[in-house]
Formats: C-alpha cells, sequence, structure tokens
C-alpha cells in the first residue's frame, strides 16, 4: 500500500565511509563502512553498549560523525529537504505531541504538498492499519506502550518514507504487542519502504531481517545475507552472540580479518 504518490526522486543508496563518532574524547562508533540499497530489511545486533542506536542517529543526520562520510547517492539527495523528507526514525521510546492520536499522524504531514482532503485521508488509512482508528480522538499520551509504539510507526508511514530508522521498536513490550507492531514493520516494507532497525531479539532478527548486521564496542564485525549469518556467522564474537554467551572478555583487537572485505554492501 503507497499512502500517497510523492513524485519524489529517490535518496537511496546510503552509504557510509569509514564513520566514527566521539564523545568526551571516546570513539563510540569506529571505522564503519557499508552500504544500504533499497528494497531489503536490515537488522543491526549485538550486546548492550555496541554501539547500535549511534549508529542509526548518525545514518539519520541527527549526529555528525568525527571522521569519514555519510552520504546520500540517489539523485534526490541533491535537495537538503529531500533528504529530510524521504526518511524517518522511530524511537525505542517515542515522543507522544499533547495532540489527540489523529493530531499526532496529521502533524507529521504539516510540511507535505497535498491538500487538506489528502491530509485527512492519509490519517485515517495509516491508524486503520494499525489497528488506532477507535483512538484517533483520544490524547496520545494515554495510549499504553504498545499502542504509542504502534503510532509512532503510523506517524512515520504517513509521510511515505524511502528508508525507515528503527531502534529497538519491540524493546520492553509483551509477545502480542511485539506481534502487532512487527506485523506493520513488515507491512511498511511491504509498501516499499527501505527497513533498517536494531534489536537485542534474535528470534526477531530471524523472523524479520533479510540481512544481519552485528556490532560490537562501536565496529561492524560482520554484515551477511540473515540465512548465511546464522547458520554459519564467520567472526568468533559473533557466533558466541549467537550461542547466547556474554561478550565481556577483553580482545586486544576483536578478530575482523580485515571484516570490509567479507562484509558485503547489501
Amino acid at each position: 500500500m503507497i499512502l500517497h504518490k510523492t513524485n519524489r526522486p529517490p535518496i537511496l543508496p546510503l552509504t557510509l565511509d569509514n564513520v566514527s563518532f566521539e564523545a568526551k574524547g571516546m570513539r563510540l562508533i569506529k571505522d564503519m563502512t557499508c552500504t544500504f540499497e533499497a528494497a531489503r530489511r536490515t537488522v543491526i545486533i549485538g550486546p548492550n553498549g555496541a554501539g547500535k542506536s549511534l549508529f542509526l542517529r548518525l545514518c539519520h543526520g541527527l549526529l555528525e560523525p568525527a571522521s569519514g562520510t555519510v552520504r546520500w547517492s540517489g539523485p534526490g539527495a541533491k535537495s537538503g529537504n529531500g533528504i529530510k523528507r524521504q526518511q524517518a526514525m522511530v524511537f525505542q521510546r517515542p515522543v507522544m505531541l499533547r495532540r489527540s492520536v489523529a493530531d499526532n499522524v496529521g502533524y507529521a504531514l504539516k510540511y507535505q504538498t497535498i491538500s487538506k482532503e489528502e491530509r485527512r485521508d492519509i490519517v485515517q488509512t495509516v491508524l486503520q492499519r494499525t489497528g488506532l482508528q477507535g483512538r484517533a480522538q483520544q490524547p496520545a499520551r494515554i495510549l499504553s506502550g504498545g499502542e504509542q509504539q504502534r503510532l509512532a510507526l503510523a506517524r512515520a508511514w504517513a509521510i511515505s518514507p524511502e528508508i525507515m530508522f528503527l531502534d529497538e521498536p519491540t524493546a520492553n513490550l509483551d509477545p502480542s504487542a511485539t506481534h502487532a507492531v512487527e506485523e506493520i514493520i513488515q507491512a511498511i516494507h511491504d509498501s516499499g519502504t527501505r527497513i533498517v532497525m536494531t534489536s537485542h531479539d534474535l528470534g526477531q532478527a530471524r523472523r524479520m531481517a533479510d540481512d544481519v548486521m552485528f556490532m560490537h564496542r562501536g565496529r561492524m564485525l560482520e554484515h551477511a545475507p540473515a540465512d548465511q549469518f546464522f547458520e554459519a556467522p564467520q567472526n568468533d564474537l559473533a557466533q558466541a552472540f549467537i550461542r547466547g554467551e556474554l561478550l565481556w572478555w577483553k580482545r586486544g583487537k576483536a578478530k575482523t580479518e580485515n571484516s570490509d572485505q567479507r562484509n558485503r554492501n547489501i
């Protein structure tokens, strides 16, 4: 389902070239290189503190790299506004505006060049697709955690983004709410949106991923198709992570064996 025709030139692919990020003198993201093409679902996994959320913020443009480049290469990327309007990000704890559920979605469409009638139709459509049509006039801040996450997805979906970044979208949700959110993410992907999401849930990664990126201590140690990654991960830390081991031991340098050659721009 395409919510509305945008006639916007694409901004993808997105390429990160040797990107690093520093805060308070510490390198938190180290020499990340990868490319995101259209029409796939990438799930980023790794232990807490691996840098997954920081990586998404660098991709989305909320943070500036200390070194390296974040580059959108599609024809629509020639305009800064084009880049901003064709991507969306949903956070683990989304901020709800002090407005109704419907107005939260409508606000996301404020700068879209569409008529009021089309804006109203889009709001109704995404609320129906996310199971929130019965809550449309209720204050957004009284929704449950799972409902707020669905509203955040509806708000992002409403602008028909070319790519959507999702930071642990089902963290702290019960199985029923998790299932509902996963179905919405799949529907968003089916509508043509490229998905890049982080997850702590290996089962979710198996269900949702076309390709998997494994991060540890700010580095990407492996990036491979999902079936290949889960069947035979190449990196020893990735192998341990899949086995459920705690990656607490110190190593002078992770055995990347120049992982950039093995990792794929998928």
